[in-house]
């Protein structure tokens, strides 16, 4: 089948040059435009015989002619018609039967018509089928055999006549016509092969792109992956024969989602090129820079002595990248982490060596990020406990091994029991008592966040019910929210479910919130915490003094309390520095109409020094730490006396 080329997309995306077989329809106009030329050169020929022949008188051969030149005709009309392969196999049998019937009857095989039987060969193995081409080829055979048996045997002697003005007419006029088909034939061969070079070409291009696109990135052009677990393998082979050492750096940019969700994928994709490039530029040229995908960066250093040339050279990559980029008319400022694994100290393979890069590469990033750390073996250790907190917590929810206590809130002034804050912890079956603070971060960093808030929120409400049929009214639940919480739209379902399931008032819970989700998602907040405070539910904010502090979102938001955090109260009495931060909070909640919860009173001049500075109600070990709900119960109840 004939092979053509049509413009395509490589496997990038990027305009190429892709391999396509010809398509049916471009080979029957093929076949279709040289027939008719054929055709028309053959009717030529046949005329120019009739002529000759008419000079000559020989008006049997004339007869012959005049048939064949109807029946190509006939076979002219079933081209235009569409149906070449009827015209192709009727050109081919009159062309066969008249040069056949001429032999037999003027000169036999002494005569012209020898000359045409290799054009009509050539023509069937054009346009016929193989056994029709064998057909023709074995009719002419017996032809041949049949006029030389006759002239041997005297049956019919054909005449040898005089070579004439009309025999060189004859000779030429086939000698034109087998040029003519020659010339077609040879010309279809040239282009064929020209084809088929191109088409060569074009594969082996093809077949590069692939192979570059199979071992690079497509954006940046970085080796990627698979060529950097090939690479590194050379490297590790060539460091064990010289005794020498190997680093794979690991390289995430730091909140480089934030560049996507702020400027655009686009943005995103031209800074990581900028990173490429200036990456490429400032390391060494036996080291690889590699792309691993999204935001992370693979580099591969060779030949190392000692780690002190790792360490230099992490700091180096880390001041290349601290030097602004300006993308796309902006001037944007990039950091980065990256953690560090060494062959052979950390691993002998790709695999091994990337794990341990990526566990250092995150304790780079807890670190305080824009920094880098050298993988050591307790890291290791501190992620499979962490992935057995991951998996306990799954299993403590299905378990309901989690229970809330809950620390009792007094009004200061006159010690009366005005609310709760419920606290959660988690009673392991092996380990005991787990509190939060072991256990809260691994949750939100897994998500699991999500639905240990829901049964906070399910089980905080459910209680205060149970508390109030029991005779303990006018008492608030105060709930802590993770800002992990609020990243989903689940928050405000939950709390509805939480209050209708336990047909609680929402004035008597109250969500405590943390200064940084206010500051970092106040857009996102202030519709959905105004239908909160619409349906009556409290809004507090949780230690504050501990983050940004400042008056815009305290008037945006409607918040009700201010907790001052525990590490100012508990100095109180000793600091002059903390005295003179509580009363500053005090004083501007009570100017903002805001009431204020001190947290951490853990003694009677501190609580006198409170109510002495304005503040209405507190929490903390002077009269309770955090109790289970049947003790708290019992401790409110004597508290009111009921």
């Amino acid at each position: 089948m004939a092979i053509d080329a049509a413009p395509a997309r490589d496997l990038a995306g990027h305009p190429g040059w892709l391999p396509m077989v010809r398509k049916p329809d471009s080979c029957l106009e093929w076949r279709t435009r040289r027939l008719a030329q054929i055709l028309w050169a053959t009717l030529t020929t046949v005329s120019a015989f009739t002529v000759t022949f008419s000079v000559a008188g020989d008006w049997r051969t004339v007869f012959v002619t005049l048939t064949t030149i109807s029946l190509l005709l006939l076979a002219v009309s079933l081209v235009h018609g569409g149906r070449v392969d009827q015209a192709a196999t009727l050109m081919l049998t009159t062309l066969t039967m008249a040069v056949s019937c001429g032999m037999f009857l003027n000169q036999g095989i002494r005569g012209e018509g020898l000359s045409a039987f290799p054009v009509i060969l050539v023509l069937a193995s054009m346009f016929g089928t193989r056994r029709f081409f064998f057909t023709i080829f074995a009719a002419i055979s017996a032809v041949l055999a049949v006029i030389v048996i006759a002239n041997v045997q005297g049956w019919h002697v054909n005449a040898v006549r005089p070579v004439t003005m009309g025999s060189l007419v004859n000779v030429l006029s086939v000698m034109s016509m087998t040029a003519f088909v020659v010339y077609l034939t040879a010309g279809d061969l040239r282009n064929a092969l020209r084809r088929l070079e191109a088409e060569n070409e074009r594969l082996r291009e093809s077949h590069a792109r692939i192979d570059l696109l199979a071992h690079h990135d497509s954006l940046t052009g970085l080796p990627n992956r698979v060529l950097a677990r090939d690479r590194l393998g050379k490297a590790v082979a060539m460091a064990r024969r010289k005794k020498e050492s190997v680093a794979l750096i690991l390289l995430d940019l730091d909140d480089f989602k934030t560049v996507n969700e702020s400027l655009g994928h686009a943005t995103g994709d031209l800074l990581l090129c900028d990173v490429a490039k200036r990456l490429t530029h400032g390391m060494c040229d036996s080291d690889t820079v590699s792309r691993q995908g999204g935001d992370e960066f693979l580099i591969i250093m060779e030949g190392l002595a000692d780690e002190q040339a790792v360490a230099t050279m992490a700091a180096k990559v880390i001041d290349l990248l601290s030097a602004p980029f300006h993308v796309d008319g902006l001037e944007l400022s990039v950091t980065c982490s990256l953690g560090i694994a060494l062959f052979p100290t950390n691993g002998s393979d790709f695999d091994t060596l990337f794990k341990n890069a990526d566990v250092a590469m995150y304790r780079a990033k807890e670190s305080g990020r824009s920094a880098f750390r050298f993988y050591d073996p307790q890291m290791n250790r501190g992620v499979i406990e962490t992935l057995h907190l991951i998996s306990g917590i799954r299993s403590a929810l299905a378990k309901g091994e989690f229970e809330l206590h809950y620390q009792p809130q007094y009004e200061l002034k006159s010690g009366r029991i005005v609310g709760a804050e419920a606290l959660i912890r988690w009673r392991h079956p092996d380990l005991g008592l787990i509190l939060p603070a072991r256990f809260i971060p691994v949750a939100e960093r897994s998500g699991l966040i999500h639905k240990i808030g829901a049964w906070v929120l399910n089980e905080a409400c459910r209680q205060a019910k149970q508390w109030q049929e029991a005779g303990l009214v006018q008492l608030t639940v105060a709930v802590n929210l993770s800002p992990i919480q609020f990243r989903r739209d689940d928050i405000e379902r939950d709390v509805i479910n939480a209050l209708a399931a336990s047909d609680l008032s929402p004035s008597c819970l109250e969500l405590e919130l943390s200064e940084s989700l206010l500051i970092a998602e106040s857009k996102h907040l202030s519709p959905l915490l105004g239908r909160l405070r619409a349906m009556g539910v409290g809004l507090s904010i949780d230690d504050f003094g501990t983050g940004y502090s400042n008056l815009g979102y305290l008037q945006r938001f409607h918040v009700e309390r201010l907790k001052i955090d525990q590490s100012f109260v508990r100095r109180l009495s000793e600091d002059r520095n903390d005295k003179g931060i509580v009363r500053a909070i005090i004083e501007m909640a009570h100017n903002l109409n805001l009431e204020v919860v001190a947290e951490g009173i853990e003694d009677l001049p501190t609580m006198t020094r409170l109510i002495e500075l304005g503040c209405k109600y507190g929490q903390g070990f002077h009269w309770s730490a955090a109790l289970p709900p049947e003790q708290f119960f019992e401790f409110v109840a004597r508290n009111r006396g009921v």
